[in-house]
């Protein structure tokens, strides 16, 4: 073939080259166009005008949501007596010191003397006859309550019902009206839903605010029932009690608390479901609300716990300690037992039996699966009333001739140690390297069993100890008696090579 022929063949490859490549860019033009607009250099596709065109079409207004359920929204403002010294000094001290200072009316022999003091928060209408929802930490020993409506007007409001264990609380202004309100949502959002909050915050009524949910289910340790929303939208003291809105105007959630190191929005906030605002709300109306008890002090299972137990999974809740004469002993539940679930809801962790047997009344029957012996079982238990139980507390022991046993234990029988606990073997030393101390044991505790039999001895301890491993167990159960009740600890022995 000559340099001429072989010119002429080259030649027509780049050309077809070129307008295969032209023909796949003038077929990806318009998929491009509604991907990747960006993409697209030619000038009179990306005119300033369109895109900001573009722009509008994908940022909401939530102008006429506003409008719509803003006069809906109100300030609460509480006036609360509040105790303090003559110099206004009491508020600095330990919390244990204020108490006591209360109690006998004095601080360096200045009487303590009652003031006045204003908090703020935010509520909503919920019916029009005039009841309003708001947290009960914002009426909390309040001796009067006013509410600020959006267009200004002032008016006395009475506190109809409160329920600390959920935070929620439930007012009545005091004149006769046909007030705005809004609806409680029967939907839980999705993570990644639009929420509009409005409030109070610092004073400022009226603000408003949007973000997205970021969480749901969250538990931050602000009571026996946290399934909180987390959400992104900007609230700030003064925001609580004030309602979280979805695009259609319902209210999601209750926005309660906060996360932050500075005291002021960083954009991690916490509201009451709105699920649990209706279940509750319900009851308020009636001047209060009564949570199902059943009578138990329980803990979650860790891996360790679950090894020693044989269970599949670190999931459930394991019994502590069952009250008598309460549902639990009713229904035959021992200490050791591991709940499993609730009316055939799966329990997780303990806080999920908390939250399901909590949200009961009185008078339920629930069922209850659970795990005793590696072996499933059931139980049914009709819920009683809650109501504070005393709980037997072990102080700490004085030093006796102590007996050493494995995981950095030493131990003493519990009738020979000073303390009321006569059953049991007493912790009377700890090892701070060994494995009893990164698991929380301390001297004072007293081992009530391990391995699920009862213990009154040293020897005890450790011919148990020895049985489990004997067992192949990877871990060791132990029921502890604390200073604050109950609770099993799960000590793994030393994996060998």
């Amino acid at each position: 073939m000559g340099r001429h022929e072989r010119r002429r063949i080259v030649l027509a490859s780049i050309l077809a080259s070129v307008a295969v490549l032209a023909l796949a860019t003038t077929g990806a033009v318009g998929e491009s166009a509604l991907t990747a607009p960006h993409l697209v250099k030619t000038a009179n596709v990306s005119t300033p005008s369109n895109q900001e065109q573009a722009a509008q079409a994908f940022v909401p207004s939530f102008a006429p949501l506003i409008a719509r359920v803003k006069p809906a929204v109100v300030s609460v403002k509480v006036k609360i007596m509040h105790e303090s010294d003559a110099d206004g000094t009491l508020g600095n001290l330990p919390p244990e010191v204020q108490q006591f200072l209360r109690r006998f009316g004095e601080q360096n022999g200045a009487p303590a003397k009652p003031e006045m003091i204003i908090g703020e928060g935010s509520g909503f209408f919920i019916s029009p006859d005039g009841y309003i929802v708001t947290n009960d930490h914002v009426v909390q020993d309040s001796k009067s309550v006013t509410i600020t409506m959006d267009d200004g007007r002032v008016l006395d409001a009475k506190v109809v019902g409160t329920d600390p264990k959920t935070d929620l609380a439930l007012l009545k202004v005091d004149q006769p009206g046909d007030y705005p309100y809004v609806t409680l949502s029967k939907e839980t959002p999705k993570i990644g839903d639009w929420v509009v909050c409005i409030g109070n915050p610092y004073g400022l009524g009226g603000t408003v605010t949007a973000g997205i949910v970021s969480a749901k289910g969250r538990n931050i340790g602000d009571g026996p029932y946290d399934r909180f929303l987390q959400i992104d939208a900007p609230i700030n003291k003064g925001n609580s009690g004030g309602p979280a809105f979805n695009e259609e105007g319902q209210v999601v959630g209750v926005n309660t608390a906060i996360y932050s190191p500075s005291g002021g929005s960083v954009g991690i906030g916490f509201a009451i479901p709105a699920k649990t605002v209706s279940e509750v709300v319900s009851e308020l109306e009636h001047g209060g609300v009564e949570h199902g008890y059943l009578g138990v002090e329980i803990q979650p299972v860790g891996p360790d716990m679950a090894e020693a137990l044989g269970l599949k999974k670190a999931e459930g809740a394991i019994v502590d300690k069952t009250m008598p004469g309460t549902p639990a002993a009713d229904a035959g539940l021992q200490a050791g037992d591991v709940i499993t679930k609730v009316n055939g809801q799966e329990v997780k962790n303990a806080g999920d039996l908390t939250r399901a047997i909590g949200m009961m009344k009185p008078g339920d029957k629930v069922q209850l699966s659970y795990v005793r012996d590696r072996a499933e079982k059931t139980a049914e238990a009709t819920l009683a009333s809650q109501k504070n139980e005393n709980v037997a507390t072990a102080e700490p022991s004085a030093p006796q001739p102590p007996e050493s046993t494995g995981f950095g234990l030493k131990l003493a029988p519990a009738h020979e140690v000073e303390g009321p606990s006569q059953k049991g073997v007493a912790i009377v030393g700890v090892d701070p390297t060994g494995e009893a101390a990164q698991k929380g044991l301390a001297a004072g505790d007293i081992i009530l069993d391990v391995a699920g039999k009862p213990v009154s001895t040293p020897t005890d301890v450790k011919s148990e100890i020895a049985n489990a491993k004997q067992e192949g167990r990877k871990a060791v159960l132990m029921r502890i008696q604390t200073n604050n009740g109950d609770r099993f600890v799960a000590l793994p022995f030393a994996k060998t090579s």
